[in-house]
């Protein structure tokens, strides 16, 4: 017979196992660090310009970052932090090599779906660092127990006050505070007295954190992340106490109301990586998101997996916008929930197999141009990645070899392309709306 001692006995065996493999990875430390760029990749994969030309740039410009030399190299590699000084300082053209960003809050995008293994932290993690490498200045949020994009960035270490977890039981004390507050107890009239938030979550003093609490670095400089752990799983059973609790309280806009605290220009874009299900914590990130991206592997049971989810998504947006309807607290978004733009990104595709060219013709023929155009191609170098917690731009070249290092990063470098050339005028349009005092709107 397996009981619970038997299973917390083969966890502590895995965690040891978990620690050996991050040292291995990361460093002896447990700190995972991230590497230098070679002249090559900042000029030509980077900044887009002509590798002489930019090293004539270095040359004529003494105040320029020059990055180092290796040891008996001589090629000379630059810190992400050197690439965005040479990003700022030179013009190519007359032109500037920072990225466009639109005036106001952080763009907002949400990487879900129903089915695991559809490549949903791949694709967050890959899309963060590709937007980093372009120059934004990035927040992702692990809204997934698995944890997957957080220890990919680094952080192994987290307690689940410091999770989505945290964010959203803050948000049922702070906004019963405010009901019980109010002339009127609640929206529809009938009293909250405050002994309706036990102590068990009064007293963690969640409430008394400061929005920037639940922000963690990660170990590249410009992106930032509010993580996720293992502890966390338990949120969807305590959000459905909460709701218990508090019956008027709109908790798939926790996250929401708590990224609208956040400055306008401390980032510019976020990304989100949902959880396999649709639940509390999915919900908070839908209905948080200007603009969805369902990444999908090529098979027929992720097609059935993908309309399943896209099915469901509606039934619960719209029976969240029938039950809070007119009762809507606080926040940005509004009710019913509408969408900047939506995105399908087919995964782990294979070219030159035949099932999987069939079955992205019927992904077209049924989401049309909603359908990403460059899929992300199965690579040895994308596994490889995926094996040691890290992306693809992580990876040093000089591990493989070049054109097969290369190549991966190119389906990447393509579905991020494609992807930000769609978000930017979404993005735009927010911006526009938001500056004009209306609601997002599709």
């Amino acid at each position: 017979m397996i009981t619970h001692e038997d299973l917390r006995e083969i966890q502590a065996r895995s965690l040891k196992m978990q620690g050996w493999i991050r040292e291995q990875t990361f460093s002896p430390e447990k700190v995972k660090s991230l590497r230098r760029f070679s002249s090559w990749e900042v000029s030509e994969l980077i900044l887009g310009m002509n590798q002489s030309t930019f090293r004539g740039r270095l040359v004529a410009d003494p105040t320029l970052p020059a990055g180092k030399v290796e040891p008996e190299g001589r090629q000379r590699w630059f810190s992400l932090e050197e690439v965005n000084t040479l990003r700022r300082k030179i013009k190519v053209k007359g032109k500037t090599l920072m990225p466009a960003r639109p005036k106001g809050r952080a763009f907002r995008s949400a990487i879900a779906n129903f089915k695991g293994g559809a490549g949903k932290s791949t694709v967050a993690l890959h899309f963060a660092h590709a937007a980093a490498l372009d120059g934004y200045r990035v927040l992702v949020v692990d809204f997934d127990p698995q944890a997957t994009l957080s220890h990919s960035m680094g952080l192994t270490d987290v307690s689940e006050e410091q999770t989505v977890w945290g964010i959203m039981a803050r948000d049922l004390v702070r906004e019963t505070d405010r009901m019980n507050a109010a002339p009127v107890a609640a929206e529809s009239g009938t009293a909250l007295p405050r002994r309706s938030i036990p102590d068990s979550v009064r007293g963690l003093g969640l409430q008394e954190l400061r929005i920037l609490d639940f922000i963690r670095p990660t170990n590249w400089p410009t992106i930032d992340i509010i993580p996720s752990c293992a502890n966390a799983a338990f949120v969807e059973f305590a959000s459905a106490q909460y709701r218990h609790l508090n019956p008027e309280w709109s908790f798939f806009a926790a996250v929401s109301r708590y990224l609208d605290q956040l400055p306008d220009d401390e980032w510019d874009l976020i990304f989100f990586d949902c959880p396999p299900a649709i639940g509390y914590q999915s919900m908070n990130a839908v209905f948080a998101a200007d603009m969805l991206c369902i990444p999908s592997g090529p098979g027929y049971w992720e097609y059935d997996s993908t309309t399943s989810f896209i099915g469901q998504l509606s039934e619960a947006l719209e029976d969240l916008s029938a039950g809070f309807e007119g009762a809507f607290p606080t926040g940005k978004m509004t009710l019913p929930k509408t969408f900047q733009d939506i995105r399908f990104l087919l995964t782990r595709f294979e070219s030159g197999n035949d099932l999987h060219r069939a079955m992205y013709e019927a992904f077209g023929k049924v989401f049309g141009d909603k359908l990403a155009k460059h899929p992300i191609e199965s690579t040895r170098a994308v596994e490889q990645s995926n094996r040691f917690l890290s992306s693809v731009y992580e990876i040093d070249y000089r591990d493989m070899t070049r054109e097969t290092w290369r190549r991966a990063r190119a389906t990447f470098d393509q579905a991020w392309a494609e992807y930000h050339a769609t978000l930017l005028p979404a993005w735009r349009t927010l911006s526009e709306e938001e500056a004009q005092g209306n609601s997002p709107a599709a």
